[in-house]
C-alpha cells in the first residue's frame, strides 16, 4: 500500500475548543493507492503557527508519497532527517506527529484492528480523564463550574488561576506576577478547592510563564489547597531554572508538553527534574514517539499524562496510546463533556463518569464528516478541494 498524498485541513470551528479561544484545528489526510486515508491532527495554539505547520505539512508530501505505508517507523525517521539542518524539533516533529497518527490509523484500518491492539493490547478497559473550567473567570463562577465537573463524574481538574499580565500580550514575559494577580490566584484556588471539595484532585497550570523565584512563592503560596501538581512553572529552555524550583517547593512538578520527542526527556528523567510528564501526542512526533516516551517514563516510575491541546484526534491517538502504558495517570480533555466535537466526526466520543471509552472499530475508531470539514475549510489549506 503506497501513499498517495499529504493533504493539511485547517478549519475554523468557532467555540469549538475553550471559550475566548480563536476556532481553528489542523487535521492532516494521508491517502493511500488502495483508498484506505488515515487521519492525523496537529493543532498549535496561535493562527501564525498553525498556517506555517500546513505549509510544512504540504512540502513533506512530496517527500514520502510512493512510501509503503505501513512502514511507519521508517517514515519517521525519513522526515526526521530531512529536517536536522533546520530543527529537527519544534515544527518538524509537529508535521511528523500528524503523518504518523494517520499513518497508524491506516494500519488499523487495513490490518482490522484498533490502534491499540496494534501496540501490544490494552492493559486497562477505560481512560481515565481529567478536565478544565473556563479560564480567566472569578471565584465565583470557578466555582459553579468546580461543582458542574464534579457532577460529571470527573475526579480531576486543572486550571490556571493567575491573570494574564499586561506584558504578555505582546508576547514579552517577565517572568512576574503582580500581588495582585497572586491574590486573584490564590482566590480562584481557594474557591474552587471549596467547591470541588477534598476528593477532586487540583492541578495547576503555569503555562511556563514564570521566573524562578515568581514560580517558588506561587507554587508554596497553593500548596496549602492541597496540589497535585504545578506544571511547566518555568519555561522549557532551561532545566537549571526547573531543578532550582524543584529544590524549593513541595508540590509535585509536570512537564512535558513543550517537550519534542524522546530526547528531549532524557534530562528530565536522568536529572529528576518532574513527578509527571505530559508529552502531546500531536506535537512530541505521534503515536510512535508518545509510546517510546512512555516506555522510558516506565522505567523511571514516573506516570505519563498526555497534554490535549485541540481536538477529537488527539484525545483519540493519546488514548490508544495509554490503554497500553502501565504507568498511565491521565489523559487531559479541554471540556468536562466534548460534543462541540460532534460536528467533526461519525460518533461522539464515549465519556461516562469521567472517563473515556475507546470506540471498538479499526484505527482510531472515527471517521471524520467530509462535508463539514469541505463547508469549513480555510480558503488557504481546504484539504483536497
Amino acid at each position: 500500500m503506497k501513499i498517495t498524498g499529504v493533504k493539511p485541513w485547517l478549519l475554523h470551528a468557532p467555540g469549538a475548543y475553550r471559550d475566548k479561544r480563536p476556532g481553528e484545528y489542523i487535521f492532516v489526510e494521508v491517502t493511500t493507492d488502495e483508498g484506505i486515508t488515515g487521519w492525523g491532527e496537529v493543532t498549535t495554539t496561535y493562527q501564525v503557527a498553525n498556517r506555517s505547520i500546513c505549509a510544512v505539512l504540504k512540502q513533506i508530501g512530496g517527500l514520502i508519497e510512493g512510501d509503503d505505508a505501513s512502514q511507519i517507523e521508517k517514515i519517521w525517521h525519513k522526515i526526521f532527517r530531512a529536517f536536522t539542518y533546520m530543527g529537527s524539533r519544534g515544527a518538524s516533529t509537529n508535521a511528523i506527529s500528524g503523518i504518523d497518527i494517520a499513518l497508524w490509523d491506516i494500519r488499523g484500518k487495513a490490518l482490522g484492528l484498533p490502534i491499540h491492539a496494534l501496540l501490544g493490547g490494552n492493559v486497562r478497559d477505560e481512560i481515565s480523564l481529567y478536565t478544565h473550567p473556563s479560564p480567566s473567570i472569578g471565584p465565583e463562577e470557578a466555582a459553579r463550574q468546580a461543582k458542574e465537573i464534579v457532577a460529571s463524574g470527573h475526579t480531576a481538574m486543572k486550571f490556571d488561576p493567575f491573570p494574564t499580565m499586561d506584558e504578555e500580550r505582546d508576547g514579552y514575559l517577565s517572568g512576574k506576577m503582580s500581588a495582585q494577580g497572586e491574590q486573584e490566584g490564590a482566590d480562584i484556588t481557594a474557591a474552587i478547592r471549596e467547591a470541588a471539595g477534598p476528593g477532586m484532585e487540583l492541578l495547576i497550570d503555569a503555562h511556563a510563564r514564570f521566573d524562578v523565584p515568581t514560580a517558588v512563592r506561587l507554587a508554596n503560596r497553593l500548596s496549602e489547597w492541597n496540589i497535585a501538581w504545578f506544571e511547566e512553572p518555568v519555561p522549557v529552555e532551561s532545566t537549571h531554572a526547573l531543578k532550582q524550583v524543584r529544590d524549593q517547593i513541595s508540590v509535585p512538578i509536570c512537564v512535558g508538553e513543550r517537550l519534542h520527542t524522546r530526547w528531549e526527556f532524557v534530562p528530565i528523567f536522568e536529572q529528576e527534574l518532574a513527578d509527571y510528564v505530559m508529552p502531546d501526542v500531536t506535537w512530541t512526533g505521534g503515536i510512535s514517539e508518545l509510546k517510546k516516551i512512555s516506555t522510558m517514563a516506565e522505567a523511571y516510575y514516573i506516570p505519563v499524562s498526555p497534554h490535549d491541546a485541540s481536538g477529537p484526534i488527539n484525545v483519540l491517538a493519546g488514548a490508544h496510546v495509554m490503554m497500553t502504558v502501565p504507568n498511565f495517570y491521565r489523559l487531559e480533555t479541554a471540556r468536562y463533556t466534548l460534543d462541540a466535537y460532534d460536528v467533526f466526526i461519525d460518533t461522539p466520543l464515549d465519556i461516562r463518569e469521567g472517563n473515556l471509552h475507546l470506540p471498538d472499530k479499526p484505527g482510531l475508531g472515527i471517521q471524520l464528516d467530509m462535508d463539514y470539514l469541505k463547508a469549513n475549510a480555510d480558503e488557504e489549506f481546504p484539504g483536497d478541494q
